[in-house]
């Protein structure tokens, strides 16, 4: 009887459980502190700053704040960043001159072009004129097929930047399986390469699937990049999984949640990173980063 009882108890333990929060917001003001102290370096050692072009076409008001946001970063690790508006009506071969004009610029080190573009432009073909070694948001198809070698370049910064929050809880990985919602080139894609670089076993989910409950309650760690609230619910969850809620949705208040109801989602994992405040900022973060790196590799050659 005794057995029993400790277990019920266990149970319920279980089932109250309420999360670490894993917060991406103050692990990526730490690493943009690092970043300008070897930005600063860089520029001591008679290098100038590293340059990063952001190109923004049109006037999506969600862009516009990721766009104002990667340059208040840049400012603030030291960076000089060239900020580059166009308006919507801006043809695809006026995008492509432009962005071979900043290909040959040794003032600039890093290329980005918000996402998403304008119907009448083919952001695959914009994607791939930008040369691999400035392609800091790492989608260029170089820098994917270097990631599917496992010998990465320049890497998406949304999974990098998750990689790393993960890598804070202490996740043993080679035990760990993964479930991805969300098969995106942006994020589900190149997030999977990650996992599996790491040792990770990884499913990764999309439209197509049956049954998404059953794969998501087998996920010791859980990423969801859909733009879609409720796409996962939250009794799905394996108690004490690791959750990276990659979604970003506006209520009609104006406030911000993600795809997993955060409340509910907390008293089942272990660990889960909160809308806002989670994996936006660390994309920021590693497009620092990837620009201090393409940087250092573009003057090293």
């Amino acid at each position: 009887m005794g057995s029993i009882i400790r277990a019920l108890l266990s149970l319920l333990s279980a089932t109250q459980m309420s999360a670490q929060i894993i917060d991406g917001k103050a692990t990526a003001a730490t690493l943009r502190k690092d970043l300008a102290i070897r930005t600063q370096q860089l520029i001591a050692a008679g290098s100038p700053p590293p340059g990063l072009a952001v190109i923004l076409v049109g006037s999506d008001a969600a862009s516009e704040i990721y766009v104002r946001n990667k340059r208040k970063a840049c400012a603030e690790v030291g960076f000089n960043s060239r900020a580059i508006d166009l308006p919507v009506e801006t043809t695809e071969n006026t995008l492509l001159t432009l962005i071979a004009e900043l290909n040959q610029d040794e003032s600039v080190d890093g290329i980005l072009v918000q996402l998403p573009l304008p119907d009448h432009i083919d952001a695959a073909k914009v994607i791939s004129a930008i040369t691999p070694e400035k392609d800091v948001d790492g989608f260029h198809p170089h820098n994917i097929g270097l990631l599917v070698q496992r010998q990465p370049g320049l890497r998406p910064c949304t999974p990098k930047g998750i990689m790393y929050l993960l890598e804070q809880t202490e996740v043993d990985f080679h035990r760990s399986h993964a479930v991805i919602v969300g098969a995106s080139n942006i994020v589900g894609r190149p997030m999977a390469l990650e996992l599996l670089l790491a040792g990770v076993t990884v499913a990764v989910c999309h439209r197509f699937t049956e049954d998404l409950a059953s794969h998501v309650a087998r996920a010791d760690i859980l990423v969801v990049a859909i733009g879609k609230p409720g796409i996962v619910q939250s009794q799905w969850i394996k108690p004490g999984a690791r959750v990276i809620d990659v979604g970003v949705n506006r209520n009609d208040d104006g406030t911000l949640l993600g795809d997993i109801e955060f409340a509910t989602a907390k008293q089942q994992a272990s660990w889960i990173t909160p809308v806002p405040g989670g994996v936006g900022p660390m994309t920021i973060a590693m497009l620092l980063s990837n620009t201090l790196e393409a940087a250092g590799l573009r003057r090293k050659s």
